[in-house]
């Protein structure tokens, strides 16, 4: 008999491991109403350890990764978002519906330890209602955005927006990452924080409170930076880490909105008998010649003046060969004459190691005719006055 009730129990604990991991969560929210759901990682340790606590035990806090998706489709809903800072933290899936509908999303979560995987399914129904009329959107620069979304601190911050709004029929209507705003990663430091925006709603008009934030003074006190005062009496902040921002509070009175022109009526495509189609006229003749005039022949004519002008400076400017020598000193002349003949000179020798010493070793030479001349009796300008130097120890080397 005990064994018998064993083996139920077992079977018990089987099926309800079985089952309960496909099991549906429904929600039922309104439209234009926060919603929030905590994905708590002791409920699927449960799933991955259903029988090792109930015998063994043991108690697993294994790290995991939700990942959260549409039925049918790779990504969550457009007005739901997912976040978890880590593997040790909670996940939360948080949004404000925009529409009536219903919305079938996939939960997994995967056990970094085991790399088990579990799946739940979450069936959200968006019901239709109508929007808060006044609502407030305020910037609270040291929270971030899963330290907002626990229902206790949505309830504290809650209670100081209520004090400042001077009613208890406040609602949160969305809560947004001030990243996903266009707002600056902030530094890994302590005391940076990425801040959030909480959006409430209610069916009362502002407060006092609130309406001196629409006044010129404090819109030129924000625009010039200067440090904002709070308004006497509006101070309802109980936790410095829900304290709001006072330049970044935004009032939206939704009963001035104009309503939106109705949608044009879509009609059959098919005209009604008894009337004849009547095309629309052919537009006007364009001429295209100015078009043509400015495209294409007004870049070729600075095309062809751009090229006479390098023609012009590339020949017509060269003085040429012979006038370059005119105006040039003749001892320049000779000396550069010289420097090409050494130039080819040593070039024949390199090729025919046996050829005669150059003549450039000479005492005194002519590099044109090879003719020695005594640099004492040459009063020629055009060939330059070389003394030979006597090496004292030239008679002692050996000659071929």
């Amino acid at each position: 008999m005990a064994g018998c009730g064993s083996w139920v129990f077992l079977l018990t604990v089987c099926a309800a491991t079985l089952f309960g991991a496909n099991a549906e969560i429904k929600f039922s929210i309104p439209v234009g109403k926060l919603f929030t759901y905590e994905l708590m990682r002791e409920t699927f340790q449960n799933d991955f350890e259903p029988l090792s606590k109930l015998y063994a035990g043991r108690l697993y806090d294994d790290p995991m990764i939700f990942k959260c998706n549409r039925q049918n489709f790779p990504d969550l809903p457009e007005w739901l978002r997912f976040t978890q800072r880590h593997p040790f933290d909670n996940g939360f899936l948080y949004g404000t519906p925009t529409s009536p509908g219903k919305s079938i999303i996939e939960i997994y979560a995967v056990n970094k330890r085991s790399y088990e995987t579990a799946r739940h399914i979450l069936v959200i129904k968006v019901t239709a209602e109508n929007m808060l009329p006044y609502q407030a959107e305020f910037f609270i620069k040291l929270r971030e955005i899963e330290k907002v979304l626990p229902s206790s601190v949505q309830d504290e911050i809650k209670q100081d927006l209520q004090k400042l709004w001077g009613t208890e029929a406040l609602e949160i209507v969305n809560i947004s990452n001030a990243l996903d705003r266009g707002g600056r990663v902030p530094l890994p430091l302590a005391g940076h924080f990425e801040g959030v925006y909480v959006k409430v709603g209610s069916e009362k008009y502002f407060s006092e409170c609130l309406q001196r934030v629409l006044t010129p003074e404090h819109q030129r006190q924000c625009t010039t930076g200067a440090k904002v005062k709070v308004p006497g009496g509006c101070n309802y902040c109980n936790i410095p880490s829900n304290c709001i921002s006072w330049c970044k509070t935004e009032l939206f009175d939704l009963t001035k909105l104009e309503p939106e022109p109705p949608a044009p009526t879509v009609g059959s495509g098919i005209l009604e008998a008894g009337i004849d189609f009547d095309p629309p006229e052919s537009p006007p003749s364009r001429d295209f010649f100015p078009d043509y005039m400015v495209t294409v022949i007004v870049p070729l004519i600075l095309a062809i003046l751009l090229c006479a002008l390098l023609a012009y400076i590339m020949f017509c400017r060269r003085e040429g060969v012979a006038k370059r020598n005119a105006r040039s000193n003749q001892i320049q002349l000779y000396h550069h004459h010289t420097i090409h003949g050494n130039t080819d000179e040593l070039r024949n020798m390199a090729g025919n190691r046996g050829a005669q010493p150059p003549l450039s070793t000479l005492p005194m030479f002519n590099c044109r005719t090879g003719e020695r001349a005594s640099p004492l009796q040459s009063d020629s300008p055009s060939i330059p006055l070389i003394m030979a130097q006597h090496d004292p120890y030239s008679d002692t080397l050996p000659r071929k």
